[in-house]
């Protein structure tokens, strides 16, 4: 696989990082070497969390996602980035972990509830990559991967965050087998956020978003949750054919030397100009008590 020198080079750094600097290592991975994969990875993540019915209740009944469907999508999309841009322990990342903790300290759900929206992040991204990306991820971004998000979930106080990949994964499957199924609710929070993906697609595609969704979620089960349509043989060949040929390009280029997420310039319909941290978060922050014991706190 004959690459640009730039991506070789940053390849060879990615193979043989340190275990102990996974904060630089994830993100590099995220902001420049899989950039575009991984921030189609957290979108297909984001999604999947509608497709578990008590998961998808508890969205709905917050409003957020019915309500504000763009901002919803957006900022979660920027607590995450945020956190990699800037490292847990900045003042923007120190901000971002008490506006996470803030938000769910009164939302109901088991600790696996919270612990799979977690793990989603982690997971549904790095098989993206495994099976779409223009190369695959090294052991240490996976590790870096999995310590990102074991640190996160130690500061938002999920027990139980898996030790490994490995591991990571197995949750992952054992909980979507158990719990993935259809809900009005699940179905009607996908299709108010169909538009976020629609708003990142050249307008004639635009009609075909949820098509191209259920082709990239390539899960049956999870398609039929969500109420989408079927993919076809069609669609997952086209699919294939367009990947390899944006990869095939990309091999070629130089690495980009901006990062993919400069913070607080995340352009969108949502922040045109820009935004501050205290433009991140819900509206509605939920106060009424819990019932259970497994909250984010």
């Amino acid at each position: 696989m004959g690459i640009h020198a730039s991506l070789a080079a940053s390849l060879r750094r990615q193979e043989t990082a340190a275990s102990d600097d996974w904060e630089s290592t994830y993100r590099q991975m995220v902001l420049f070497d899989l950039a575009a994969d991984m921030e189609l990875g957290f979108f297909l993540s984001y999604y999947r969390n509608f497709a578990v019915p008590s998961i998808a209740a508890i969205l709905s009944e917050n409003g957020e996602i019915p309500h504000r469907p763009m901002k919803r999508s957006f900022d979660t999309a920027i607590v995450i980035y945020e956190l990699i841009s800037n490292g847990f322990d900045s003042d923007r990342g120190r901000g971002m972990v008490s506006l996470l903790n803030r938000v769910h300290r009164n939302v109901p759900g088991t600790r696996d509830d919270f612990l799979y929206v977690l793990i989603t992040l982690l997971v549904v991204p790095i098989r993206w990559i495994q099976k779409q990306a223009w190369r695959q991820p090294t052991t240490a971004e996976l590790e870096a991967a999995t310590r990102f998000f074991a640190e996160l979930g130690k500061r938002m106080n999920i027990q139980g965050m898996p030790a490994s990949f490995a591991e990571a994964e197995q949750f992952f499957n054992d909980y979507e087998a158990a719990n993935v199924g259809p809900t009005a609710a699940g179905q009607a929070l996908l299709a108010s956020t169909v538009q976020v993906f629609q708003s990142r697609l050249p307008l004639v595609l635009r009609p075909l978003a949820r098509f191209m969704i259920s082709t990239m979620l390539d899960d049956e089960r999870l398609v039929s949750a969500l109420g989408l349509p079927r993919a076809t043989g069609l669609s997952r060949r086209s699919l294939r054919a367009g990947l390899r040929l944006r990869n095939a390009i990309y091999r070629r280029r130089p690495l980009k030397k901006d990062p993919h997420f400069e913070p607080g310039r995340a352009g969108s319909s949502v922040y045109p100009g820009g935004y501050s941290l205290d433009h991140i978060g819900p509206v509605n922050i939920p106060s009424k008590p819990i019932a259970v014991s497994h909250e984010i706190s």
